[in-house]
């Protein structure tokens, strides 16, 4: 405020003449000014001074208060405690009688406790006293009686000792020369029996089983009565006159040719009249070569583009065929949820011959045949003629895949879901693995039938002759045997025995044994009859 005083009195002295007097009032002014400051500090200070003073009396009033309130809470504290503590003393004492009133008790019942089981424990020990006296006295008379049995079997060694001196000297043999006469004695007279035994029950239920066997089988053989013929690999085709022959040959070969390269089947061309042969180990392939010629030889046109539809249609056709095959099958056994790619399978044996036989009209009357045993058995139809159509399905593709039929059968079945049932009986049709199941047995059965059946088969001259003599071999690789003979074709086989070696009661069981290592050892259709003949010779001269 003096700097603008002074700088507006410069400002004014230079443009005005200065005036005293307002300076002064000015300076009047600006003295009370700083008066009255100083004068309101003055009293901010002096009344802050009396503030503290006044509140520093009062805060000593409220601490000495304080102090005499804290004496008084501490006083009182001191006597609730002594007086908390006097009941805490009685309490204890209280509690300290209750309990030893009650260990009093608890001591007087113990005692009482211990008293009664001193009481049974000196019961006890007179009872033991008395038990180990009677225990005494017993083993006393025990070892008077053991001393007197141990007397006595002397007495009875001694004794027997000289019987059995006796009896070797009467009957003339030691112990162990008598032992081994009774051993031998008995050892004769059980095989005797057993041999006997066994005849007796292998007759009985042998007369039955054969019984029922025969009239099972024979049941199912007239029920499911079929005729057969032998299938060859080679069919023959009908011309309607010789010159056909050189149309089917072609310039230089191209028609022949071109139908063989198509249909991989060979055409035999010879002499025959008005005809030609088609040769194939396939028969599919057959079927269709034959009827591609019958298309060719009816329309007349014969050339190498001819020729190739020809065979495509033909094709078809047998693919048709194979496929209604298959359903025939199915449906003429009545079998139900087959899979579409066996009944293809299924269509497929038709053009399949094994040993001259149609393998599908043999898997057919397989069918048939198990169906009906299994119902005069009581076992499940439906499998069994499953099993039975399905036995013979890997000689389909066997031609393509390598192993023997059963196996590809077996992975076939497998393949397409087949229940256990049916891929076991598939897999032991053959023996290759033993038969479990009754089903098993039955198709085993059944195909035999099929394959025994008068023309079903044909064997040739030297597997034939390679049986009959496996045959007698077996037979002679046991002992005792002076020879051998097969005879009704390989259906019976008469065995001559050495008398000195072999008894009559011994036959038995070598027949038995003799029939067991056939049936391991070969296969053959039907049944084997083993046949023993025993003859005893004596001769005398008179001279």
């Amino acid at each position: 405020m003096v700097r603008l005083t002074l700088r507006s009195h410069s400002i004014a002295g230079s443009t005005k003449p200065p005036q005293n007097s307002k300076r002064m009032e000015v300076c009047l002014l600006s003295m009370k000014l700083w008066l009255a400051i100083v004068l309101i500090v003055a009293a901010f200070v002096i009344a802050f001074v009396l503030g503290i003073t006044y509140r520093k009396k009062v805060a000593e009033r409220e601490i000495t208060s304080a102090e005499e309130e804290a004496k008084r809470i501490i006083n009182e504290a001191i006597k609730s405690a002594e007086s908390k503590k006097r009941e805490a003393l009685v309490e204890a004492k209280e509690e300290i009688h209750k309990s030893r009133s009650e260990f009093e008790r608890e001591e007087k019942a113990r005692r009482a406790d211990l008293q009664k089981q001193e009481r049974r424990l000196q019961q006890k020990e007179e009872n033991l006293d008395r038990k180990t006296d009677s225990l005494e006295r017993k083993n006393e008379s025990l070892s008077q009686k053991i001393a007197a049995a141990e007397a006595h079997q002397a007495e009875i060694a001694l004794i027997k000792k000289s019987q059995l001196e006796m009896l070797e000297k009467v009957s003339g043999y030691t112990v162990e020369e008598a032992k081994a006469y009774m051993i031998n004695t008995l050892k004769d007279e059980v095989t005797h029996e057993m041999a006997v035994k066994v005849k007796e029950i292998e007759a009985q239920y042998k007369e039955e089983a054969e019984d029922r066997a025969r009239e099972i089988i024979v049941t199912a053989i007239q029920r499911c009565a079929a005729d057969h013929a032998s299938e060859v690999t080679v069919s023959v085709v009908p011309l309607p006159n010789d010159e056909m022959k050189g149309r089917i040959i072609g310039r230089e070969g191209r028609n022949i040719r071109s139908i063989e390269t198509l249909t991989g089947c060979d055409l035999i061309i010879d002499d025959t009249p008005e005809a030609i042969t088609v040769s194939s180990f396939d028969p599919v392939r057959r079927e269709a070569a034959r009827i591609a010629l019958e298309k060719l030889i009816a329309d007349g046109r014969i050339h190498p583009a001819r020729i190739e539809e020809m065979v495509a249609k033909a094709q078809k056709e047998v693919n048709a065929t194979i496929k209604a095959e298959g359903e025939r099958a199915v449906f003429e056994t009545n079998i139900h949820g087959v899979n579409q790619e066996i009944v293809k399978l299924l269509g497929r044996m038709k053009y399949r011959t094994s040993y001259g036989q149609n393998v599908l009209q043999h898997s057919i009357e397989v069918s048939h045949i198990a169906g009906l045993i299994a119902a005069e058995l009581g076992v499940d139809v439906n499998t069994a003629k499953r099993a039975g159509l399905l036995h013979d399905i890997g000689k389909a593709i066997d031609h393509e895949v390598e192993g023997s039929h059963v196996s590809i059968g077996v992975d076939i079945a497998k393949k397409y879901k087949e229940s256990e049932a049916v891929i076991h009986a598939i897999e032991a049709h053959h023996g290759d693995v033993e038969p479990r199941t009754v089903v098993a047995c039955i198709v085993q059965a059944a195909d035999a039938i099929s394959a025994s059946r008068p023309g079903a088969r044909r064997e040739n001259i030297e597997n034939y002759v390679k049986r009959l003599e496996k045959l007698e071999e077996i037979s002679k690789s046991f002992p005792g045997i002076a020879g051998s003979y097969a005879i009704q074709a390989g259906r019976e086989i008469r065995v001559m025995v050495k008398p000195e070696d072999v008894s009559e009661d011994q036959m038995v069981l070598l027949a038995r044994d003799i029939a067991k290592k056939i049936e391991e050892e070969l296969t053959y259709p039907g049944q084997i009859k083993v046949h023993l003949l025993r003859e005893t010779k004596a001769v005398e001269y008179a001279k």
